[in-house]
């Protein structure tokens, strides 16, 4: 029989980062030694993953997090979020609009020590998994400068200076970052980043399909397990199937380990009912939930708030469609085969996310049109029923009628 799984409630994201800290470095506490219960060292977990949407606090998290490791001049967390992207800035040369180059921010302890190291040749296998140019790094000026080699006239010329899009920048950065994650966990007394002893990563990939964000999380689990240095993990995301890969990756056996232990790791569903001051960390136990579960749980919410908006019906019709696909069947009415409104549902999904309606500026919603959010909805979760054990109590209720 499963254990029941456990929720808990924090005041703060402060007094939330200390239990997350406590997940990882382990604590004293009571333990069953044989026969009786008596003080012992509770061991700490490798990797903690935590899923929550956007907006609960996970950048906040994360740097509560790190401020906990701050002594004087001295800390102990390397971490990846929305901060560590604004290291890096665009100078488009608008005068003469030929040298664009990102400049960063080398003051800051990010890219301490890095100059001689040959820091680019780690970045490079990461990023030519996933883009096609490729760049130099002058750390006199601190800039880097991007070019791309394409065939003109049937010859291969380099075109330098050239912008990259904002994906292949973010994925620039999050390449620079493991390249940094490399050497934190190679390091030895003396070398860059040695002082690191936690890394917390918030949300790193964004606009990515569903092949790249498994490339992703793949290759980030197999960079994690190879850490020599029994350096702590945290994962946050917003992403249902990265936080799934990730939960199913981080597995098996700790080879880096003196004992080669198995892996040890927590899962958690962060959320913060009704945008109160307080949070709930619930635990997932052994099962990570589906990805699309993770949008289900939004849905729910919003269905009972009453805070439906256009990108509600669009999330949904995407969850149709990939259970349709799932049973091998090509059309979403396949999902409410029985029920006597199928076509109705089906009609109206068909106007509400095909529409001409900006999801920048929604018209609002009408009452009848949010009930037929919820009906389609619960109608929905009936025919295709999902673990809802796994679901923080404050999302799980059925919808509002």
């Amino acid at each position: 029989m499963n254990k029941p799984l456990v929720q808990s409630n924090f005041r703060s994201l402060k007094s939330l980062a200390k239990k997350l800290r406590k997940d990882l470095t382990g604590v004293r506490g009571r333990k069953k030694l044989g026969a009786r219960k008596a003080i012992a060292p509770i061991k700490g977990n490798d990797f903690v993953l935590l899923f929550a949407h956007n907006g609960v606090g996970k950048t906040r998290l994360s740097m509560e997090f790190k401020d906990l490791g701050k002594k004087q001049d001295k800390r102990d967390t390397l971490y990846f979020n929305a901060f560590t992207e604004d290291l890096f800035d665009w100078d488009n040369d608008f005068d003469e609009d030929r040298e664009r180059r990102i400049k960063f921010k080398s003051h800051s302890q990010f890219f301490n020590g890095l100059d001689g190291i040959g820091i680019e040749s780690r970045i490079r296998p990461h990023l030519h998994r996933h883009a096609d140019f490729n760049f130099t790094i002058n750390y006199d000026d601190a800039e880097i400068s991007f070019f791309r080699e394409e065939i003109v006239a049937g010859k291969i010329e380099t075109l330098e200076d050239i912008k990259i899009s904002r994906g292949e920048e973010n994925i620039f950065i999050w390449c620079f970052f493991l390249a940094i994650l490399e050497l934190a966990s190679l390091a030895e007394p003396g070398d860059p980043y040695y002082w690191v002893k936690f890394v917390y990563i918030d949300d790193p990939i964004s606009s990515l399909d569903e092949h790249n964000t498994i490339a992703v999380a793949s290759g980030l689990s197999a960079l994690l397990k190879d850490s020599r240095n029994n350096i702590k993990i945290i994962i946050s995301t917003h992403h249902g199937l990265f936080f799934n890969v990730l939960f199913n990756e981080l597995k098996g056996k700790n080879e880096q380990s003196a004992k080669k232990e198995e892996i040890r790791k927590k899962s958690y569903i962060l959320s913060r009912p009704n945008k109160s001051p307080s949070y709930t960390l619930q635990d997932t136990g052994e099962s990570p939930f589906l990805n699309h579960v993770a949008s289900l749980l939004e849905l729910q919410a919003a269905a009972r708030s009453g805070n439906i908006s256009q990108h509600h019906f669009n999330s949904l019709r995407s969850i149709l469609e990939k259970t349709a696909i799932f049973f091998g069947r090509q059309h979403i009415s396949t999902c409410f085969d029985g029920n006597p409104n199928k076509n109705l549902y089906v009609r109206f999904l068909n106007i509400r996310s095909h529409s001409k309606y900006s999801v920048f500026e929604p018209d609002p919603l009408s009452r009848s049109e949010k009930k037929m959010f919820r009906d389609i909805l619960s109608t929905f979760i009936n025919l295709h029923p999902f673990n809802t054990t796994l679901f923080p109590k404050s999302l799980a209720a059925a919808p509002a009628p």
